[in-house]
């Protein structure tokens, strides 16, 4: 089991289904901002130096300011990001993505820090080199990834297989990359290094198959009825009633040979009388 499988086994029910939507709601609170109260954006950036003297928030608000272009760009670009993401999340599964898209937002606040760390931590102007225009473009590469062969239609009229865009966009970051400052250097690398480091580890988001996907499902269907106890624990041991509430570190697994869904810890997973 990568690390992976074993968080997504302790904090897999606290994924948040459907984030892209919540990502797209984002921007559209911030494109309503900037037409409505633009100077508010300023107070949304992510500035360290002002993050240190107290404005907390701007963790997490600069992921509300909307890319720049016009209206019909915006909303192209909502549309297909919701489908990409999408898609990513029915392939990855609602955890896997959950990790992909915070750390990508996680590493871009490090990134914003190191840089203040190295050129002063009183500068202020950090907000305009780190958006969330990297980390879009990770949802996009990371699709490339996962289905390489798939066609878009380029301007709704010329089909295009989705790895010769990828390239595209990777010799657009490299060229960003040399011809940019170190600030921008150090938001493109913080904002893919969720891509390089899950693509990289292999089979960390090796995509379920079909089959697994429907297994997946049938399971949470089947198991949901039996999985609801109290506290809110989602696994609990026949034997000893301990669940990953009693000990986080307590694995648990049905049992085959049992008649029914009976769930026990690994104490008691090979001891148990088997129920007939």
């Amino acid at each position: 089991m990568n690390w992976l499988d074993k968080l997504e086994r302790k904090f897999g029910r606290y994924a948040i289904p459907n984030l892209t939507m919540y990502l797209i709601g984002g921007y559209v609170i911030g494109y309503m901002t900037s037409l409505m109260q633009p100077a508010l954006l300023s107070w949304l950036t992510l500035e360290p130096a002002y993050i240190l003297r107290g404005q907390v928030w701007r963790l997490l608000s600069w992921v509300l300011v909307p890319p720049s272009g016009s209206l019909l760009t915006i909303v192209i670009m909502m549309l297909l990001y919701y489908q990409l993401g999408t898609a990513l999340e029915r392939t990855w599964g609602t955890f896997r993505y959950n990790v992909y898209i915070f750390s990508g937002i996680l590493f871009t606040v490090l990134g914003a820090f190191i840089l203040a760390v190295f050129f002063g931590t009183d500068l202020v102007g950090y907000g305009v080199f780190f958006s969330t225009y990297y980390i879009n473009m990770s949802i996009f590469l990371a699709f490339a990834a996962s289905y390489p062969e798939m066609e878009l239609m380029l301007y709704f009229v010329l089909p295009i297989k989705i790895k010769w865009m990828a390239y595209v966009y990777v010799a657009y970051i490299l060229y960003d990359l040399v011809r940019g400052n170190w600030m921008t250097r150090t938001a493109i690398v913080a904002s893919l290094l969720n891509f390089i480091l899950f693509f990289l580890s292999g089979r960390n988001m090796r995509p379920y198959t079909p089959k697994e996907q429907a297994r997946k499902r049938k399971f949470k269907k089947q198991a949901r009825p039996h999985m609801t106890y109290a506290g809110g624990a989602m696994h609990r041991c026949a034997v000893c009633g301990k669940t990953e509430l009693d000990d986080p570190g307590l694995e648990f697994r049905f049992c085959s040979k049992c008649n029914g869904n009976y769930e026990y810890c690994q104490e008691h997973l090979f001891t148990h009388e088997h129920v007939k």
